[in-house]
């Protein structure tokens, strides 16, 4: 299962536990490009730290996607609205 898959999980079973709202200020943070502060990662327990880590990785790569589908789709309406017609 995917980090972010499982963080949602976490999130939606009992939003008042720490950890919980720890995911919950980190995935706001990241979808709003707000600042997050790095110590709280280090106040995790190692699992936690690594699980977190993962859910980084994974917004990154899909960061990366998302990026790419918006220039598919401005290339496909530029296209489709006869921009690109000789």
């Amino acid at each position: 299962m995917r980090a972010i898959k499982k963080a949602k999980r976490i999130i939606e079973k009992d939003p008042s536990q720490p950890f919980a709202k720890f995911l919950t200020d980190l995935v706001l943070s990241l979808e709003s490009d707000n600042e997050f502060p790095t110590r709280q990662l280090y106040e995790l327990s190692v699992e936690d730290f690594d699980f977190a880590l993962q859910i980084l990785k994974e917004w990154r790569i899909d960061r990366h996607y998302m990026g790419k589908a918006k220039t598919f789709d401005a290339a496909y309406h530029a296209h489709d609205t006869g921009a690109l017609k000789k």
